[in-house]
Parts: C-alpha cells; structure tokens; sequence
C-alpha cells in the first residue's frame, strides 16, 4: 500500500480504514452458558491472512468474528496471544481483496510527530481521531502487576473499542498498536520495536517465551542514589530477589532508610549495563530483555556493588504466568 507522505487525515482514512477490521468475541463459561459479548479493533499485517489486535481483546477465545470496513463479515482463529505486551494474532483465510497490509515502522515515532487512532470506538466503526505523539519509552501498569514497556503516548482519543487498532502516521505507517487510555489526552499504544520483536513469534509458535531474571528493580533517582552512597543517580536498584531453579547471583535490598521523610531501599546491586548496553532505568532493562534475549540464555550484567564494578553472569528464566509471580519479600527498616 503507497501513501503520498503527510497527505493529509483525509487521505490517510481512506487509504488506511480498509484495512483495519472490528472484532467480536462472544464469551462463554464451561458450561456454554453466554457471558456476554466484547468488542474491538484490529489490522490487517500481512498478506498471509494475519491481524494483529490486543491479546486482551481477543481473551481466552479461540475463534473471532471480523467485519471489513466494506461489510464483508469473517471467522478468525486466534492463533498467539501474548499478556505481556498485550499483543495477539488472529488468522483469516480469505481476506477481502480491499483489505492490505499496512506498513510497520521500524523506528519509534518523533515527539510531536501528528498520527491518527483507527478503529472501532464504542462500537462504532470506521472511526479517525487525531492528535500527535506526546512521547515515547513509557512503561505502561496494566493492573495484573507487571507493566508494558516502551509504549507511545498519544493524545489521540482512544475509547473503548478502539483497543487493537492500529496508531498511523500522516503516511499511513503504524507506529503503535492502540491500547488504553490513562486519562484526559492521555492513551497508550504498544510501540512498533515491541510489535516487530512479538508478532511473527505468535505466528511462528502461538506464544512467546519472555526471558526473566527473578528480581524487582526500581530506577535510582537522586534520593535512592544519596541513601545508597552512589555517586550518580543512574541503573536500576536491586529491591527483591526470587530464588528458582537456576537461582540469582544478584543481591537485593535487605533494609529501608529513611531519607527526607521517604522511605528508601538500601544495601541491593544496582544494574548499571547488560551485554554492554547502558541501562538507565527500569525501562531500558525490560526492553532490552524482551527484544534482544530469550530464557535459557546467560547474559553479563554491569553492577555497582559496595561502591564498586563488578560483573555478574545471569542465566535467564521463562517468565511465569501473569497472577504466578512469587510473593515479595519484606524489608526492614
């Protein structure tokens, strides 16, 4: 599909909107009594017949009703969803002739960048809001204990139903997979580094193995770094540590100190680089993990502990299920 660059929110509707799809999905319990119905959005990725959507879209169906921007009304077979970046894959055997891929970015997208929310909203179809990129690399709560990383924030309107469909810019390029709302001008969308790294594994395998460390981190900002005795406020702070199978040679935070009237973790490793990349915070760790490792995999991380570099070489876990995290510990303090 060729888009005329910065053609307008017109001409991006109407070179973009067939190939964004609704989704139905009826839920039933074991007892095949119905529990309701759910909508939501998606997009056509690939001429192969695959639509990417929200994994939280899709839930536990194994089957889904599509209906194309012309009418046209198709069964999907969902074949690879993935909770952590809330991504899914449905596939549909016979696309309408209208319905073509859209292009993936292979960059985020530039704060302040204009771009357009398609989907579905409130059951309404075929439906364009606009706004721009408000930023990038943020970390998204999903309320299930774990946060998405790397998502782009819009100020584009993202309303219920909306969830699944594509975040495009003026040229008709997605640069986000639309997924809530936070707030007033606030909404969120899966980025394209995540959707390129996640997607053709569903395809491939129906799920995706997430690489896992056993700890909780949290960023070392000015306090957590005067409480620690670190020189600079940067890497991750060591809070929590789950020994496994293979265990964790990462020490955590045994204490709490009281700085400026906070509460602040002392005594843990603070992650300052893996496999030679920086790490700056939370967010960079959980991105690199996702798109750059997988579990099995032994990769070199850069500490600070006691005041000085060292390194340490961890084996990667799968990441458990979400709701099958261990419980944290308690410090003291």
């Amino acid at each position: 599909m060729a888009f005329e660059n910065d053609a307008g929110y017109e001409a991006v509707y109407s070179a973009a909107m067939p190939s964004v799809v609704s989704i139905y999905v009826s839920h039933w319990d074991d007892e095949r009594r119905h529990r309701g119905d759910g909508a939501g959005s998606g997009f056509v990725y690939d001429d192969r017949g695959h639509v990417v959507t929200n994994q939280h879209v899709v839930a536990d169906a194994d089957e889904v009703d599509l209906r194309f921007s012309e009418g046209d009304w198709r069964v999907g077979r969902v074949v690879g969803t993935d909770a952590y970046t809330d991504l899914a894959v449905v596939r549909v055997d016979d696309l309408p002739d209208y319905a073509t891929p859209l292009p993936v970015a292979d960059a985020a997208p530039r704060p302040g960048q204009r771009v357009a929310a398609l989907g579905n909203p409130l059951g309404l179809d075929g439906t364009i809001s606009a706004g721009i990129v408000s930023g990038t690399n943020r970390s998204m709560p999903t309320g299930q204990g774990f946060s998405i990383p790397d998502t782009v924030q819009t100020d584009a309107p993202i309303n219920p139903g909306n969830s699944g469909g594509p975040l495009v810019t003026l040229d008709g390029v997605v640069v986000g997979v639309n997924r809530a709302t936070a707030g007033e001008n606030i909404g969120f969308a899966v980025s394209p580094l995540l959707l390129d790294s996640v997607v053709p594994r569903l395809i491939a395998d129906g799920r995706v193995r997430h690489p896992y460390m056993r700890i909780r981190t949290i960023d070392v900002s000015p306090t957590v770094a005067a409480a620690n005795g670190l020189d600079d406020p940067r890497g991750v702070l060591v809070v929590d540590a789950w020994y496994g199978p293979t265990g964790t040679p990462l020490a955590p935070s045994d204490r709490t100190e009281s700085i400026r009237g906070q509460r602040v973790p002392v005594g843990g490793d603070v992650i300052v680089g893996i496999e030679g990349t920086p790490i700056n915070s939370h967010e960079s760790l959980v991105r690199y993990l996702i798109t750059e490792t997988e579990p099995g995999e032994t990769v070199g991380l850069r500490i600070v502990r006691g005041g000085r570099e060292t390194t340490e070489r961890v084996t990667l876990e799968e990441r458990p299920t979400p709701g099958e995290l261990p419980s944290r510990r308690r410090l003291r303090g």
